[in-house]
Order: structure tokens, then C-alpha cells, then sequence
């Protein structure tokens, strides 16, 4: 393993040959490895290193821009007007700081998830020291980092081998940040590029993250059956003690549940959780419950069930304390990346600081001590809770039908409806409401995403979204589920089963459903979408707030999706990896095939695993309530390894996509690595970043780039089965393109073979050869040598 410099100052060294005085020796990176694979060409790349590449993905993957805002208020020359070609006091046009903008939100994402990872790392290593190994699987993940392994050409073998690989990330994401200041960057691919960049660096520090805490906490190793747990509103016993953890970093959680076994306590008090925290405990012990994804956060401490609230990090709602304040809970905050105003009692006395929350003296503390945070927790929610009893501020119905008349008095306003991102008919909810009829009001309950902006634009001052929740309280406390705690990686054994299948087209592709949770019509949707690409043989992946939205859906027996499907990494398979930097194991999933199952080099060596994953293995991303920078900069690294991403309607607030054009043939054409000729294998993928406005054009987008330019005819055959086959069922058509797919007579699946000759008749079809695809010149004459 590469170790960091060494400074040695000897004051005096008296030798054969004299005496030195004042002698300091500076000795750079010891490579300490046994890996045998030779090192590729470009270990720790930098901003610059992976830039060809990127600029043939971005030649073909155009940016198409929709501005949320057209002028640019970052320095003190502005604000300049970007409009009608109009450039700014520095220079920039309106594209270039479209670009520059998804860069500084990508920055801000990878920062978050490299910040999380080195909190981790130090924290473990504090605990457990340097040599503490990792440690992902046993015998079964014998690659147990591909990411790292790829991107930064070692192999960590400890907790202590991971402090170079964030040293490295960390001045990536300095250098990436320093790109967007006033002056700097003025190119609009040369931005996308870096946003790229940011992206592949994000996934690294959730890589880092992840392992590290799956080694030292004795998370699923990745395991397909790794245990159920509980999950929803209803499966939190409202007569014991509650705790609640919000945020994505999970010691203070994990100190919880140890105090409470430690002194007797488990099973006494509820410890559950909100966003991926909550994934993290479970995974840590399967018996705490999940309350929800991040929609549910406002829903659930209006509600006066938690007794204490604990934060760390990450997708925390800013006016978490407020809200707490309302309902009499106390707050403990765990990070320094949210402090909220509170006073810092890390080095003061646990005794103290629980009489001072119990007897209200303190809204909140700030405990930057894990254990301390665990301890105070406890003792805390023990003490408050026969005080509280369940204090809730969600008022009763009659209050709400008192209020709703003073709405209906305002008129029809409609600020409540403008404001919503989901554009809710609130007035009219509000006017049923006044007569008592209750039910418009709990109709919105499932699209309502839990904003509260419904609340802010009221001038009535009404608590609209608690009106919603109160309508719709027994569907609350009706929610009822089971979630397959986080399995974390994918096996080698898994990889070597499916890679042939799944390059070949046999395995139609693997969906990756990730992200946030600001979806158009609520989590229905996101479940229906697993289930129907888990019907057709997917292999179908999960992770963060997406994976707590497949599971709030049952089938008639009542099973959730995690009941019905096995958790195998296999055709059918329905796979939630964990949290958000278990994301990192599905980007790994990809790599693992080109590695294991193809046999290329892995070790550094970027650019050939990105063009394998590319043109051969059929994967997507779907972030259907993507809202975060995390979620962006997520997406940027599956984009740089040739991985699409689709997200949902509100995913064109990022302003900008990445779009290929099916009409322009000379975008299409690869090298054959066995000939060496330019050749035009299709649009495959078309896209590379996508917003679908409806889940039914998300379906068929999905189902559309899985199709990979190395298809057999029996893999082309298969995806185009489900391209069709969804389009005329969710359409009403056969997809107008098919003649673009269809490479031979072969590739036609045969039950549609009628419609499909008739169209390519029409449009004049000729058959062309299959390939052995490559964008990249160097792959040409290495198999030709």
C-alpha cells in the first residue's frame, strides 16, 4: 500500500566518516503492495487525466440546457444578464455557467459523501485502530473495492490503507471547487467534464465510506438474505420511550442500541430512523424500525412520537429544532456540519447535561462524542417520555374544520396549490374540509413529498400539510412494512453467474432505482416500476430513499417487494444495497463484470473499464425523486462509466441534460476492435442523463437504454421484446426507432416479428454486421498485437 510521507529530524548522527548535526530526512510514498496485476494508466487521475474520455461521451452526449435562472449573481460585477448570447462582467455565457453551476452543486455532493467518509474512517479508527482489516464479504468479495481499486490503482486492505485514498479525493474536490471561482473555467464541456470528474471522486468517498463501516460494525457481508426489518409509522410501539435518528452517519445511532443492550435497557425503548440512518441501524440491528424516507421527516415529528430527537448529517431538515421545540422534544445534534445554534456540551457532564434537557432548560445540545450522544439519548427519552406523552401538534378535526373556514373566507387564492411541486388542488381540499368532508384532504396524502411549502405561501397562517396528515391518519398508522435490511456488496460468485448473460443481452439489464424521494405521485409508482422490470427478469437494485419506497407497497397477500423477490444479484432479483453510499456497490456491480466475468485489467485503468461497461453491460439508473446535490453527483459518476441516468419529472430543475440525437448517424459509430474499422452500431444508449415526465415514459426509456451496441441476436431479440412490448402496452404504438435496433433479421423477436419487418420495410431497413465495439483507438492494437 502506497504510505504517506515521512519526516525524520535526527539532531545529531555521529558516523565513520563524521558527525551530522540538524539532519532531516523526507522519504515520499512507500509502495507496500502485493498485488500482481500491473498498475494501469492512471492511478489517482487527476482533473485533466480522464478528460479525453469524457470529451467522447460529451461529443455524443450533448448538454442541452434548461436555465432556472438566466443571469449569474456570484460576484460582485453582477447581476449580469445572460440572455440572447449576452455575456457576463467575466466573460461567461449563459451555458458555460449552466455548467459551471451543475459543477458547484456536484462539488457539494461529493464533499458531503468524502466528508461523511473520513468522519467514518477516523471515527473506526480511533475505535479499532489502523490495522483493523476489512473485510466485505469473506471469501465470496475477493474484489472488495473495485472502485477504489479502479479509479486509484490500490487495493486497501485496513481502515488505516483508506486515509490515502481520502487524502486523494479531498484534493480532488478542492481542485474541482477552485474550478468554478469567477475567472476560472469559462468552457462549457471542459465544466462537464470536471462535473464528470466529480461524479467518479463521489463515488469513491461512498465506496470508502461504506466499506469502512460494513468491516468495523459488522454489517451484511454481502448477503442475499440478509434479515427483514420493520418499516412505516405503524410499527413504532407508541408505548415505550422513542428515539429517533435523522441524518445518514450512523455512530451515534449505533451508540444508542449499545448503551441500551449495555445497561439492560433493549427492547424497552423504540430506536428508529429516518433516511439512511435508518438503513444503517438496521443494518447494525435488524429489530430498529425505519419510519420512512426524507418526506416523512415533518410528517413524524408533528405527529409527537419521538421523545428525543437525534441528528448527524446529511438531508436533515433545517428547522428540525423548531419543530421539535413544538412539540416538547428534545434535540441532540451529533455533527459539526449541523450545529443549529446550540451549545456545545460534548466536555460536560452526561448527569448534567440529562437534567438540563429533561427539565427543559435546553431545546437542544450539540454532542460531537458518539458515545456521550448515546448515553444522553437514552437516559434523556427515559425521563421525557412520561413527562411528553406523546405531545403532538397535529390538531384534531374539528379544529381543522374551524380553520378551513377562514381559508375558504380568503377566496380562491390558490398560493397553496403555486407554491406546491406537485401542484396539489389544496383550495379545494380546504373547501371540502369546511364542510367537514375530510376526504379531498387525505386523497393528497400520498403525492404530498412532505415540503411544507403549501405552509409558508399560506397568508392564513394555515399548518396545511398537518391538515393532510390528520385526514389521512388511519392510512398512517396503517403503514405497515418489511424492508430487506442492506446487503452492501455484490458476491464474485454473483458476477461470474450473470456477467455472461447479462453482457450477451440474455439478462436484459440491471435497474438501479436510487436516490431521493420528491416523486411526482408519491412511492407507488417507484414500487410498481420495480416490480414490473423484476417480472421481466431485471436484475433490479436499491438503495437510500428509493429503497424504503419500494417496500411502502404490498400485493394482494401483503407482501412487500422485498417478501415476494429474492435478494440475489440475479435475474428477478429485487437487491437493496443500503444506504446512499451503498450506491457505490451498484457502480461496483459494473465494474466487477468487466473485471471477473471479461477479465480486463482493472487496476487503474479507467478508461477501458468505462468503454466495457459502456458498450457492453445494460445498466440504468433511476432517480425518480432525485432532488439533492448528493443525488446529482451520484449520477455524474454513473455517467463517466458509461451508466444512464433517468430521474423523474422535478430532475429538470438540474437544469440540464444530457442527450443523444438518434437522428445525427455520425454520433453512432465505434471502432471494431477485431478490424479496426469505423462502424455504426445504433443509438445505444441514447442518452446518457434523462428526465421522464410520467412513470410510463420511464418504463420505456429503462427498458430502451439497457440495449448495448455488443447485444447477441438472442440478447437484442430479448431487450427489444421489452422495448416493444412496453411501448405499445403503455403507448398504444410499436416505437417509431425500431429500425435503429435491429441490426439483423436475428435480432427480431419472434413473437412480433410481423410488426417489426412491416415497419423496417418502411423505413427502408438494411442489415449491418455486430461488432466488437470500442471508442478507444489503444483497444484496436492491443488485440491485434
Amino acid at each position: 500500500m502506497p504510505k504517506k510521507a515521512a519526516h525524520i529530524k535526527i539532531k545529531e548522527l555521529k558516523t565513520d566518516i563524521g558527525v551530522i548535526k540538524d539532519l532531516t530526512l523526507s522519504i515520499g510514498r512507500i509502495l507496500d503492495e502485493k498485488w500482481t496485476e500491473p498498475i494501469g494508466p492512471t492511478p489517482f487521475p487527476s482533473i485533466t487525466d480522464l478528460r479525453e474520455w469524457d470529451l467522447k461521451l460529451l461529443k455524443r452526449y450533448k448538454p442541452m440546457y434548461m436555465p432556472f435562472c438566466d443571469v449569474c449573481c456570484l460576484c460582485t460585477y453582477g447581476k449580469c444578464d445572460l440572455t440572447g448570447g449576452k455575456r457576463g462582467a467575466c466573460g461567461i455565457d449563459i451555458a458555460a455557467q449552466q455548467s459551471r453551476f451543475y459543477l458547484l452543486s456536484s462539488c457539494i455532493g461529493a464533499a458531503t459523501h468524502v466528508a461523511h467518509a473520513r468522519h467514518l474512517t477516523e471515527h473506526l479508527i480511533e475505535r479499532h485502530g489502523r490495522k483493523f482489516p476489512i473485510d466485505v464479504g469473506g471469501m465470496s468479495v475477493e474484489v472488495e473495492a473495485p472502485i477504489t481499486r479502479l479509479v486509484c490503482g490500490i487495493r486497501p486492505r485496513t481502515l488505516g490503507d483508506l486515509e490515502d485514498v481520502l487524502d486523494y479525493v479531498e484534493n480532488q474536490v478542492t481542485h474541482l471547487l477552485a474550478s468554478t471561482h469567477t475567472g476560472q473555467e469559462g468552457n462549457k464541456i471542459d465544466f462537464e467534464s470536471k462535473v464528470f470528474h466529480a461524479g467518479m471522486i463521489d463515488h469513491v468517498g461512498m465506496e470508502i465510506g461504506d466499506i469502512a463501516q460494513i468491516a468495523a460494525y459488522g454489517f451484511p457481508k454481502a448477503d442475499p438474505e440478509a434479515p427483514l426489518a420493520e418499516l412505516g409509522f405503524g410499527m413504532i410501539d407508541l408505548h415505550k420511550p422513542v428515539i429517533a435518528c435523522i441524518g445518514h452517519n450512523v455512530p451515534p445511532a449505533i451508540e444508542i442500541v449499545d448503551y441500551l443492550r449495555t445497561n439492560g435497557l433493549y427492547g424497552k425503548v423504540e430506536v428508529c430512523g429516518l433516511c439512511c440512518t435508518a438503513h444503517d441501524i438496521t443494518r447494525y440491528n435488524p429489530e430498529a424500525k425505519i419510519v420512512g424516507p426524507i418526506s416523512w421527516q415533518l410528517r413524524f415529528v408533528r405527529s409527537g412520537v419521538p421523545d428525543v430527537i437525534v441528528i448527524d448529517e446529511q438531508c436533515v431538515r433545517t428547522d428540525s429544532l423548531i419543530e421539535a421545540q413544538k412539540i416538547k422534544a428534545p434535540v441532540i445534534v451529533t455533527s459539526d456540519k449541523i450545529c443549529l445554534g446550540l451549545q456545545n456540551r460534548t466536555r460536560d457532564p452526561i448527569d448534567k447535561i440529562v437534567t438540563d434537557l429533561v427539565e427543559a432548560k435546553l431545546s437542544g445540545v450539540l454532542i460531537l462524542d458518539p458515545a456521550k450522544a448515546g448515553e444522553v439519548a437514552v437516559r434523556t427519552a427515559v425521563k421525557v417520555a412520561p413527562k411528553r406523552k406523546k405531545f403532538k401538534v397535529i390538531p384534531d378535526v374539528d379544529e381543522i374544520i374551524e380553520r378551513a373556514k377562514k381559508c375558504a373566507s380568503f377566496g380562491d387564492c390558490n398560493d397553496c396549490r403555486r407554491s406546491c411541486p406537485n401542484d396539489l388542488p389544496i383550495p379545494k381540499a380546504m373547501i371540502a374540509a369546511s364542510t367537514g368532508n375530510m376526504n379531498k384532504l387525505a386523497s393528497l396524502y400520498e403525492a404530498c413529498i412532505g415540503c411544507g411549502r403549501c405552509e409558508s405561501a399560506c397568508r392564513a397562517g394555515m399548518t396545511v400539510h398537518s391538515f393532510i396528515i390528520k385526514a389521512a391518519e388511519k392510512k398512517l398508522k396503517e403503514e405497515k412494512f418489511k424492508i430487506r435490511t442492506g446487503r452492501g456488496a455484490i458476491q464474485d460468485l454473483e458476477i461470474r453467474k450473470v456477467g455472461s448473460p447479462i453482457v450477451l443481452g440474455e439478462i436484459p439489464g440491471v435497474v438501479g432505482f436510487v436516490g431521493c424521494a420528491n416523486y411526482p405521485n408519491g412511492v407507488k409508482e417507484v414500487a410498481e416500476m420495480c416490480s414490473e422490470f423484476a417480472n421481466r427478469r431485471y436484475i433490479v437494485t436499491t438503495s437510500g430513499c428509493a429503497a424504503m419506497s419500494v417496500a411502502m407497497h404490498k400485493n394482494e397477500e401483503g407482501q412487500t417487494l422485498y417478501e415476494m423477490y429474492s435478494g440475489d444479484f440475479d435475474a428477478g432479483g429485487v437487491v437493496n444495497v443500503g444506504s446512499c453510499v451503498s450506491n457505490s456497490h451498484i457502480a461496483g456491480a459494473a465494474i466487477k463484470i468487466a473485471s471477473i466475468f471479461a477479465r480486463r485489467k482493472l487496476r487503474a485503468n479507467y478508461e477501458e473499464i468505462a468503454d466495457y461497461v459502456l458498450n457492453r453491460v445494460g445498466a440504468v439508473g433511476v432517480a425518480f425523486g432525485a432532488y439533492s446535490q448528493k443525488a446529482q453527483s451520484i449520477a455524474s459518476g454513473f455517467w463517466r462509466l458509461g451508466i444512464p441516468v433517468i430521474v423523474g419529472p422535478h430532475g429538470a430543475k438540474y437544469r440540464r441534460m444530457l442527450l443523444g440525437r438518434k437522428d445525427h448517424e455520425e454520433d453512432w459509430y465505434t471502432y471494431d476492435a477485431r478490424t479496426g474499422d469505423r462502424v455504426y452500431v445504433g443509438p445505444a444508449p441514447e442518452h446518457l442523463f434523462y428526465t421522464a415526465e410520467t412513470k410510463e415514459e420511464a418504463m420505456v426509456m429503462i427498458a430502451k437504454l439497457c440495449i448495448r451496441p455488443n447485444d447477441t441476436t438472442k440478447g437484442r431479440a430479448i431487450k427489444l421484446t421489452h422495448y416493444c412490448d412496453l411501448h405499445r402496452r403503455l403507448y398504444g404504438t410499436m416505437p417509431d426507432d425500431i429500425h435503429l435496433f435491429v441490426r439483423t433479421a436475428a435480432d427480431i423477436p419472434i413473437t412480433m416479428k410481423d410488426d417489426i419487418v412491416k415497419i423496417l420495410e418502411e423505413k427502408g431497413w438494411k442489415e449491418r454486421t455486430i461488432p466488437d465495439p470500442t471508442l478507444l483507438p489503444r483497444l484496436i492494437r492491443k488485440r491485434k498485437e
